[in-house]
């Protein structure tokens, strides 16, 4: 699956940009190197990429707008490389609908682990696991995942554009209607690995999808919080 998958790798240090492309090639990854936002842009525009190793910090656009510009026109999972404790960033980064970040010096083992775990749910989505009699679709608010198609419609049926992460939280909750999930068990289940009680990356990613399905998002009532426990999507 990995195998033949197409990395884009945008980081403004030559040597780190050397070091990854070296690394991921070993494994069987197609590497394509930019230095800035304007060279991944002319990637983007002439080839397909399968995903973007993107730097946060880098001279002139920096990787936080350039994720943004990203975001208003693709849905291309993007991994966010980030300094040491900017904790910030991170978060931010989520909020713009990053599909997973790492803090530098990059873990080259760790970062291969999240680039396939990216990868997967990009190809192999939640909806796999529809079987049977199994609704396939799921009223979400005034929305409507399709859970076979991998979309989600607004009253209109205009399609509303999700990141493959949000797709599986969302079929997560449709699967686990009327059941409180807590974080370990949303990261376990729909982000490949497991809870750290700092990591506030669940929360980061409910907070947008609240701020894509519910009428008023301070005060949910499609997917509620259950105090000191977690979620639990109740849509009646």
């Amino acid at each position: 699956m990995t195998s033949t998958a197409k990395i884009l790798v945008c980081d403004d240090e030559p040597d780190v940009r050397d070091m990854l492309r070296e690394y991921l090639s070993k494994r069987g990854f197609e590497v394509v190197p930019a230095g800035n936002s304007d060279e991944l842009r002319n990637v983007i525009d002439t080839t397909s990429v399968d995903l973007i190793l993107l730097d946060i910090n880098m001279p002139g656009e920096d990787g936080l707008t350039t994720l943004r510009s990203l975001r208003n026109s693709s849905q291309v999972p993007v991994v966010m490389l980030t300094a040491a404790g900017e904790v910030i960033d991170k978060i931010v980064g989520l909020e713009m609908g990053a599909d997973d970040y790492l803090a530098k010096p990059v873990d080259l083992r760790e970062l291969e682990a999240r680039i396939k775990a990216v990868l997967r749910r990009k190809s192999e989505p939640v909806q796999d696991q529809i079987q049977g009699d199994a609704p396939k679709t799921a009223p979400f608010g005034a929305f409507t995942l399709d859970l076979t198609a991998a979309k989600l419609m607004d009253a209109d049926g205009a399609e509303v554009a999700l990141t493959a992460m949000e797709f599986n939280l969302l079929s997560l909750f449709a699967r686990n209607r009327g059941r409180v999930l807590n974080r370990d068990q949303i990261l376990e289940q729909a982000h490949d690995r497991s809870w750290d009680p700092f990591d506030r990356s669940i929360d980061i990613r409910i907070s947008r999808l609240r701020r894509k399905i519910e009428p008023n998002p301070q005060k949910p009532q499609v997917i509620k919080t259950v105090r000191g426990i977690g979620y639990i999507y109740d849509p009646t």
